[in-house]
């Protein structure tokens, strides 16, 4: 529980889009922040699964749902997370962020690394959302400091999520269920960075050699973890809330600053 009126800030191991009609482990957690936390006015989300060239927010009243996904069951299509938008929250956004650009979005929506969580956290679909993209054309330390400029919004009722994977190859995953020993490694590592708010580990896990490339071959999973520490406050503590490698080289850990 926060100890203040600050929101938290929450990054999701989402993992597969199956997790939004499943119950496990994983999902009864997302379900136990909604429980645990103080309702927010509205939340901003970092999805792994909105990249862009420049800075976007969805900015409409009413985003649809996305399914950006295939060959998974007719029910994970027929679901919507009909929750509202909010062109005010946008607009802040880009306030905060100037004098970067920020394109105030009318198209995308919510997509599946938002709502497979939130549809656990915030079952009702009654708080406004707001989606912020990923620029993959900056590095890491980029990605970390926009979340040092979003911070304050937490101090606004606004609660800041992200939504990603740790660790995330989708060409090495295994039936094995012991998991890829880099992938454990990796995963380890970005665990006791974390805890020990060695934040320059975790903005530059390159370091890491073969098990961050093998963890990491494509970034954006692990970008949207940026975020939440870089909001990181001196009163905040951080847990880790879910953890584990699941089909070999997926990690759903989560991490919770509050």
């Amino acid at each position: 529980m926060p100890t203040t009126n600050r929101m938290p800030a929450i990054f999701f191991g989402h993992g597969s889009p199956m997790n939004a009609i499943e119950e496990n482990t994983y999902t009864k957690t997302w379900t136990q922040f909604g429980q645990d936390f103080p309702r927010p006015k509205a939340i901003l989300m970092v999805s792994a699964h909105w990249m862009t060239h420049g800075i976007a927010v969805t900015a409409m009243e009413k985003p649809k749902t996305i399914h950006d996904f295939g060959g998974f069951p007719q029910a994970l299509f027929d679901m919507q997370y009909p929750a509202p938008g909010s062109p005010a929250l946008a607009r802040r956004v880009a306030e905060l962020l100037a004098p970067l650009p920020v394109q105030q979005n009318q198209d995308w929506g919510l997509d599946h690394g938002t709502w497979s969580v939130l549809t656990k956290t915030y079952p009702l679909a009654d708080i406004p959302v707001v989606q912020l993209s990923l620029d993959l054309s900056q590095p890491a330390s980029w990605h970390f400091d926009i979340g040092k400029k979003l911070a304050c919004l937490r101090d606004e009722g606004i609660m800041l999520m992200a939504s990603g994977n740790v660790v995330h190859n989708l060409r090495r995953m295994s039936a094995d269920p012991a998991g890829h020993a880099w992938a454990h490694r990796f995963n380890d590592k970005m665990r006791a960075a974390l805890l020990s708010a060695d934040w320059d580990k975790v903005v530059h896990y390159e370091q890491f050699g073969q098990d961050a490339a093998l963890s990491v071959p494509t970034n954006e999973h692990f970008l949207p973890l940026l975020y939440v520490i870089g909001s990181h406050q001196p009163e905040d503590q951080l847990s880790i809330a879910s953890d584990g490698i699941e089909l070999g080289a997926i990690s759903m850990m989560s991490v919770v600053l509050s």
